[in-house]
């Protein structure tokens, strides 16, 4: 290992030719003005990327370079080998350990002697790394400030609790005398650590999962889930306790289901959170769905509509009235569709009223309705009452049963727009779901102006696209020539090497013409509906997808997961 003088580094720069004369010169002017570091101004600057900086520090210094992700750490190696204050004051973090050997990722390269102290203070063999000071800050941040709050709540445990651990088992914990409130500080604070982090993280999805011994914690990004953190299972009942609190829910229920909602604000952002809790066998089992407006409420342009669907699905939505069913599983999208729906055909000349189970997220655009089952404010009885209101336009958050249905269909037939959501895998079949339910054939002849079935894949990495030459398999599964070029992700830092970042939808438009009317009145078969609307030149969502990975968007792999099956 080579130390190397931070003020040396610019002439390496030069001399490696990672900066030109000019840029070097123009450091030099900047860095006689400047009370900052060299290493910090180099970045803040614009000289050089931080990254593309500290590995060419580490090839000098001939130390690894790594680049950390806290969703790739073990929140137990990263808190338990260093102290916090340790870490944060050396600008070190351990991120891996195996037998007799520790790993640190360091900022600074410590001299011979800090790292044989290090081996002592620890009793392992040290093997160093360099890394982005912001990379370990991060984990800092993120691991450090959660277990702080947890040490302190552990703390607050002492003698003979019995801790409740579900509806299965309960265990006598000899460390415990008095459970500790929700209210109390470290709860707090362990319970804002951990939004704080799903929010960097642009997690859409938090589960907080009970297991016998401890509580593991996942993040859902871009569809996927992923693992950030084991907790000590004595303070799962305060943290749901403290999450049921803010959530509006009761929290000495435990033993039924409930759904609550969470408003916060992130980098001066509103941010919703809907909060839904279940019984399992080892506790209550939380999952906090995180809603940004930014994503709910987009422009219908960059939703994933190609130029001809997009077309077709205004004229859905800016006619008078009719029924609009926007299908596909949970998860793919369908309430994002919705509201962006209501938002493009609003205004002062419509009255907007939704129907929703719960309310996903609260806006002032339009007139929401929470169903509320207790006092029986069903799909139906909310329909019913909002039809003498005067609307124009109405949204069913989901069609259950055959009686929302009807009165879905009802509505449209009394002049009204009516948009809702069916759980089907395709247009053609929603129309075949709808007939099971019992709708007849004549309600959906006189109603139905589309159906829209859609589906969410994960998006090419911006940062590290690369050209390559598929495989056969590949191009025989989306029919493209030999000698086609196509587009996927290398990984890099950005995506956690994944290749992907950010999500965008796929979208199988049926618009209702008279061929299909026709089809519905001898009530037709699933395949001979799909064939007479293809006939009239609808795209598939397979052939959608296929669109998105010739335009360079997604991948074949990601189109054939999401669609596995598809047509």
């Amino acid at each position: 290992m080579r130390i190397i003088k931070p003020e040396a580094v610019p002439d390496t720069l030069l001399r490696d030719g990672l900066i030109s004369e000019s840029v070097f010169k123009r450091f030099q002017r900047l860095s006689e003005n400047s009370s900052e570091d060299t290493l910090s101004l180099l970045v803040s600057s614009g000289i050089i990327g931080e990254e593309k900086l500290y590995r060419h520090l580490a090839e000098l210094s001939g130390v690894p370079y790594t680049d950390l992700d806290p969703l790739e750490l073990d929140y137990q190696v990263v808190t338990e080998c260093l102290p916090g204050a340790y870490s944060q004051a050396k600008g070190i973090v351990a991120f891996n350990e195996d037998e007799g050997r520790i790993f640190l990722a360091a900022s600074t390269l410590p001299t011979p002697v800090q790292i044989d102290d290090m081996a002592n203070m620890l009793g392992k063999e040290i093997v160093l790394y360099l890394s982005r000071p912001r990379a370990i800050d991060k984990v800092i941040r993120q691991f450090y400030g959660l277990h702080s709050s947890i040490l302190a709540a552990t703390k607050e445990l002492s003698t003979d609790e019995i801790v409740d651990i579900g509806n299965l088992e309960r265990y006598v914990d000899s460390t415990a005398d008095r459970s500790i409130e929700p209210t109390d500080k470290p709860v707090i604070n362990a319970v804002n650590h951990l939004f704080q982090h799903a929010f960097e993280e642009r997690a859409s999805d938090i589960h907080i999962e009970p297991h016998r011994d401890n509580t593991i914690v996942r993040f859902r990004i871009d569809g996927i889930l992923h693992l950030v953190y084991r907790l000590p299972k004595k303070l799962h009942f305060a943290i749901t306790s403290r999450i049921k609190m803010i959530s509006g829910l009761n929290i000495a229920e435990k033993r039924r289901p409930q759904d609550g909602r969470i408003r916060t604000y992130y980098d001066g952002k509103p941010v919703e959170m809907r909060c839904s809790t279940v019984p399992v066998s080892f506790g209550e089992k939380i999952v906090l769905r995180i809603l940004d407006p930014a994503i709910l409420m987009q422009d219908l342009s960059i939703l994933g509509f190609d130029k001809k669907d997009k077309s077709i699905y205004e004229d859905m939505i800016n006619s008078p009235n009719g029924l609009i069913l926007v299908t596909g599983p949970t998860g793919s999208g369908k309430t994002t569709t919705l509201y962006s729906s209501l938002i493009s055909i609003s205004s002062e000349q419509n009255n907007i009223v939704t129907i929703e189970d719960p309310v996903e997220f609260i806006t002032d655009e339009f007139n929401q309705i929470s169903v509320k089952k207790a006092i029986d404010l069903t799909f139906i009885n909310a329909l019913r009452h909002v039809l003498r209101q005067d609307p124009d336009i109405i949204m069913v958050g989901e069609i259950r049963d055959k009686e929302t249905a009807i009165s879905a269909m009802r509505s449209a037939l009394t002049g009204h727009l009516v948009l809702s959501t069916l759980h089907t895998n395709d247009t053609a079949s929603t129309v075949v779901r709808l007939m099971d339910m019992g709708v007849e054939p004549y309600l959906l002849v006189s109603t139905l102006r589309g159906i829209v079935a859609q589906r969410l894949v994960r998006s090419i990495c911006p940062h590290c696209r690369e050209e390559y030459t598929p495989d056969e398999t590949e191009r025989r599964l989306i029919g493209i020539e030999t000698g086609t070029k196509l587009i996927r992700g290398a990984g890099c830092r950005e995506c956690r090497n994944t290749g992907f970042k950010g999500r965008i939808a796929i979208f199988e438009v049926m618009s209702i013409g008279e061929d299909i009317r026709r089809a519905f009145t001898r009530r037709a078969p699933l395949d001979e509906i799909r064939d007479i609307a293809m006939s009239g030149g609808m795209i598939t969502l397979r052939e959608a997808g296929t669109g998105k990975v010739l335009e360079g968007v997604t991948t074949v792999n990601e189109l054939v997961r999401v669609t596995a099956g598809g047509l």
